[in-house]
């Protein structure tokens, strides 16, 4: 029977470093695996100058020049980082009403011919100008938010009946970041598309800093009864929900949950991190690694809006996640695509997953 949820649960980690309080909190999060995909967590342990030094950088960093935006375009970067313009990103599509600078672990580029093709989107990253006190209040929040992911699977092992470090063998070397800016909407445009209906393909889990006020809305789920529900800023808590690999290795049983971003009548600041995902893993590693586990448990419902949303690693022909990831990357950017992967351009773009 369908469960359709109305509103997000909050899981305060504090409360799993008590044995008391331990397991009240792995029944609340099984719940918010197996029947939503979506949670807030509280009391999280990232550094409050952390996030409030990332969040103060963000109307300056968009206020740059449009030279200074240029310079560190996507389209220069094969790996897919650096800035991209408002409608210059797809999803379903359709353009996207945002702007965003997307930034990842910092490691150098290592792909050389002969590799797999998927191994060229490991590589540096784009920074603005020469301003280190930017680049460190960047990196000090990516490092702080792969150690919240590393702490965070434990309790998901955990709640989930598994053996503590199960899910750490799916990780990649190299997790992603998006500093997103959705413009305000003017009265009488087009299209309201934020970001259209999708799941979450950049990682394994992703954490979301809803950067904005709470009265600046726009984030929406889909859920399990078709409707949309409103997924608020909630001060001092990260929205966390399921990626696409971690619903094909716990086949199904944890759905990788639909989601959009309205725009609206004020600006609104996101920032999502993509916990990544080992990108030789293969299909049938990730469906059979824990199949005995998951084997009994039956797959969660889904709506059957969500059913139709495109997942190339789910049920699409690539065997690798690294390449699904990769098809994904140049189906959103194509100038990017174009420049970059020309040899697959035409099969990725063409090739429609439903």
């Amino acid at each position: 029977m369908t469960t359709s949820f109305a509103s997000i649960p909050t899981i305060d980690l504090s409360l799993a470093t008590d044995p008391s309080t331990l397991p009240g909190v792995l029944h609340s999060l099984h719940h918010a695996l197996v029947d939503i995909g979506f949670l807030y967590v509280s009391n999280h342990g990232v550094p409050a100058g952390v996030i409030s030094d990332l969040v103060g950088a963000l109307p300056a960093l968009f206020a740059l020049d449009a030279e200074t935006k240029r310079s560190i375009a996507l389209e220069n970067s094969p790996h897919f980082l650096g800035y991209s313009g408002v409608g210059s990103e797809n999803t379903g599509g359709a353009a996207d009403l945002r702007e965003q600078f997307e930034f990842a672990t910092e490691l150098p580029a290592t792909w050389r011919q002969g590799m797999p093709l998927y191994e060229r989107l490991r590589g540096p990253n784009q920074w603005p100008g020469k301003d280190a006190a930017l680049r460190g209040v960047i990196e000090r929040y990516i490092s702080a938010l792969s150690d919240l992911g590393t702490r965070f699977l434990e309790l998901v092992a955990q709640a989930l009946g598994l053996a503590a470090g199960t899910f750490e063998a799916f990780l990649s070397d190299q997790h992603r970041l998006k500093l997103v800016h959705y413009p305000e909407r003017l009265a009488g445009a087009a299209s309201s598309q934020g970001v259209g209906p999708h799941k979450d393909s950049s990682g394994w889990w992703t954490f979301l800093l809803q950067a904005s006020p709470p009265e600046v809305r726009g984030l929406q789920v889909l859920n399990k009864g078709g409707a949309w529900v409103d997924v608020p800023a909630v001060p001092g808590t990260f929205v966390v929900n399921i990626g696409q690999a971690f619903e094909v290795v716990t086949r199904g049983v944890c759905k990788a949950t639909t989601h959009r971003v309205l725009a609206g009548p004020r600006e609104r600041f996101s920032v999502p991190f993509f916990q990544g995902v080992r990108r030789d893993l293969t299909k049938a590693e990730a469906v059979g690694a824990l199949a005995a586990h998951f084997a009994a448990g039956a797959a969660g419902d889904e709506s059957a809006e969500g059913s139709q949303i495109d997942s190339a690693f789910l049920r699409g022909k690539y065997d690798t996640w690294g390449e699904s990831q990769l098809r994904t990357k140049v189906r959103s950017h194509r100038e990017n695509g174009r420049k970059f992967y020309g040899e697959v351009y035409e099969q990725y773009v063409n090739d429609d997953v439903s």
